[in-house]
């Protein structure tokens, strides 16, 4: 009996191994498709002859998609569990990466943004449930430092997708009309193929129970309404709101203002920036999973945040190699800013993490809104170096959170 039992537990334990790394792997799939965003704004900018401001709708499309589809996304996980809600998120994903193909034929700006708004909506799912199905897949303890390390694969991801974009879409890329839209077509197809065989892997693969089973029993918005009266949730959901507005307009507009405070740099080259920026963020997230060991969440992210303040100031002061460095360093720092709310923002809610964990994902409006603001800002200024007085005003609502947040959860 005892022996049947080992050679029962065995395959467990594979499935088990395998279902964290398929999971882990979602993580980098969506930094991919997440910054090669900041490519396709340098890159549309030229191929359309558009202002900071309506290449900024790349991003505005974009994480429209996660807002419209988070709660669609919570109400699929509460239902039909966190696995099948993921490999659904997998199949839009692949849909709107498919979707490049006929925008790339037609020539058409609006088709290109639609196909964002569908891959996005695929990551809302994917984000609604990969982030809370980390935290079931081991201790309850240490699940910060548990998502921390998960997340640092995201950049990783993310440094893929712009030295994909660089190299496939930038180099030596015509700089309008209908060649320049074709050259976003191989990226985004060999990014459909991928994500097709990720699904088809999660699908083949054993999850644990917590992971798969739903209650189809839930009523779907009686949770909504109970997480509306509590202010320390609604507080975390400004946090991540502002937090990932920050984020994505920095990293949006680096490649534009690296390009006027380095005269000369190509779009190419400032790519290359950006992938630094994105290697010192994964350093950073790798760090944090160190650092939650020892110290509050809410503390060192207070400090993070405090220290990206002053780096964003920087940047909208001097337009220059200071700013560049400034808002390449202020990466590193941003690091466990994402992970570290969304596990304060959750904390204790038992029952309604799921629609709690949708309504943290809807906050990454905040990329829409903040990076369209920083674009009319930017054109109303005449000076792309202005805007960045956004993402200042964003790290110092965040190091407030933090600073309330203090000693209430978040370490591992």
């Amino acid at each position: 009996m005892l022996a049947d039992a080992r050679v029962e537990k065995g395959p467990a334990e594979q499935g088990s191994r395998a279902a964290m790394i398929l999971t882990i792997g979602l993580f980098f799939l969506w930094g991919l498709a997440n910054n090669l965003n900041d490519v396709l704004i340098a890159h549309f900018r030229h191929a359309f002859a558009l202002s900071d401001f309506a290449s900024g709708l790349v991003q505005s499309a974009f994480y429209m998609g996660y807002f419209c589809f988070a709660i669609p996304a919570a109400i699929t996980a509460e239902r039909f569990g966190y696995k099948a809600t993921v490999i659904l998120g997998l199949l839009l994903f692949a849909l709107g990466a498919l979707l490049f193909l006929p925008a790339s034929a037609v020539v058409s700006y609006p088709f290109f943004l639609f196909a964002l708004f569908v891959i996005a909506s695929g990551l809302a799912f994917l984000e609604t449930a990969a982030n809370p199905m980390v935290a079931v897949l081991g201790d309850a303890a240490s699940a910060a430092r548990r998502l921390n390390l998960a997340q640092a694969f995201n950049p990783l991801g993310s440094i893929t997708g712009v030295a994909l974009g660089a190299t496939l879409i930038l180099s030596d890329a015509p700089t309008q009309g209908a060649a320049a839209a074709a050259a976003v077509q191989l990226p985004y197809l060999l990014i459909a193929i991928v994500v097709l065989a990720w699904a088809f892997l999660l699908g083949r693969t054993p999850f644990p129970k917590a992971a798969v089973e739903g209650n189809a029993d839930a009523a779907p918005l009686a949770g909504y309404r109970e997480l509306l009266r509590r202010p320390r949730y609604l507080a975390g959901i400004a946090a991540q709101f502002f937090y990932v507005g920050a984020q994505v307009g920095i990293w949006s507009y680096l490649i534009r203002y690296a390009q006027a405070a380095l005269p000369g740099i190509t779009a190419q080259h400032a790519a290359w920036l950006l992938t630094l920026s994105l290697g010192l963020f994964m350093a950073g997230r790798f760090a944090g999973a160190a650092l939650l060991t020892r110290f509050d969440g809410a503390r060192l992210m207070r400090l993070f945040a405090l220290v990206n303040l002053g780096l964003a100031l920087v940047g909208s002061i001097w337009l220059g190699l200071p700013g560049v460095a400034a808002l390449v360093a202020a990466s590193f720092f941003m690091s466990i800013m994402y992970p570290t709310i969304f596990v304060l923002s959750l904390d204790g809610l038992g029952p309604l993490t799921k629609p709690g964990a949708s309504m943290i994902v809807m906050a990454i409006i905040g990329g829409a809104v903040l990076t369209a603001v920083m674009g009319l800002i930017s054109d109303m200024a005449g000076t792309i170096n202005a805007a960045m007085a956004v993402p200042a005003f964003c790290f110092l609502v965040v190091a407030a959170y933090a600073h309330v947040m203090r000693g209430k959860g978040g370490t591992a």
